[in-house]
C-alpha cells in the first residue's frame, strides 16, 4: 500500500487497500456521530452505492441499481418523513447524486402504492433556504447546538476545513453550520416571530426532479 501510495499522481484512483480504509474510517465517524445524537445502533444503515465506489473526487453516474438500494431500504424502515441535505449546488455534487437517488426511489414507490414518505430538506455549512422558503422552522437550544456540535467533530476527518469554504472565508465547517442556525433564529426574531437562540429551517420536496 505504501508503495501505491508513492506512486499516486494528482487525480489517480486510490488502491483496492486505500478505499478499504477510507471507507471504514467514514463509517466509523458516521457511526460515531449518530450514536451522540441519540440514534441507536441497531437503527444505522450504511448503503455504500455503487456510485460513490470511484477513489476520485469524481463519483460515477447515478444508476437503476443506486436507485434500488435506496427503495428497498425505505421499503424496510417505511419512514413517515426522509430528511435529505438540500444543498443542491454542493460544488462536490455528492450532495446532489443523493438526493436524486432518493427522490428518484420514492417516485417509484408513489407510482407503485399511491403514497410516499414527506422528503424534508435541509441545508449545510454552505447556504440557508430564503425566509420565505422555510416551511417547518424549527428551535434550537444551546444544549441542541453543542450537540451538534459534538456530532459534527466525530468526523473527524472532514471537519477541520471545509474542502470548498468559498473566497475569504476562513471558518471550519462547524463555525459556518453553527452561524448559520443562529442567523435563522435572528432573522425571525427581526420579524417579529418568537426569539429563539438557534433554528435549523426545513423545505418539502415538491415531487420535482432536481
Amino acid at each position: 500500500m505504501a508503495q501505491s501510495l508513492a506512486k499516486k499522481g494528482p487525480g489517480d484512483s486510490d488502491s483496492p487497500d486505500v478505499l478499504l480504509i477510507k471507507s471504514l474510517i467514514r463509517w466509523s465517524e458516521a457511526k460515531a456521530g449518530a450514536i451522540v445524537a441519540g440514534c441507536r445502533e441497531e437503527h444505522l444503515h450504511f448503503l455504500d452505492l455503487p456510485f460513490y465506489r470511484t477513489g476520485t473526487i469524481a463519483k460515477k453516474p447515478l444508476t437503476d441499481e443506486d436507485v434500488r438500494i435506496i427503495r428497498e431500504l425505505i421499503e424496510k424502515v417505511v419512514p413517515a418523513q426522509i430528511y435529505v441535505a438540500g444543498d443542491l449546488s454542493d460544488p462536490h455534487g455528492t450532495h446532489r447524486v443523493c438526493a436524486e437517488a432518493i427522490f428518484r426511489a420514492v417516485q417509484v414507490i408513489e407510482r407503485e402504492t399511491g403514497h410516499r414518505p414527506e422528503v424534508l430538506l435541509y441545508r449545510g455549512a454552505w447556504q440557508e433556504w430564503a425566509p420565505h422558503e422555510i416551511e417547518i422552522a424549527v428551535p434550537l437550544s444551546p444544549r441542541d447546538l453543542q450537540l451538534k456540535r459534538a456530532a459534527i467533530f466525530r468526523h473527524e476527518s472532514q471537519k477541520d476545513s471545509a474542502l470548498f469554504p468559498g473566497p475569504d472565508d476562513p471558518r471550519e465547517f462547524w463555525q459556518r453550520a453553527e452561524d448559520r442556525n443562529r442567523h435563522t433564529a435572528a432573522v425571525y426574531n427581526q420579524f417579529g416571530l418568537p426569539e429563539y437562540f438557534a433554528m435549523e429551517g426545513f423545505v418539502r420536496w415538491n415531487g420535482i426532479p432536481v
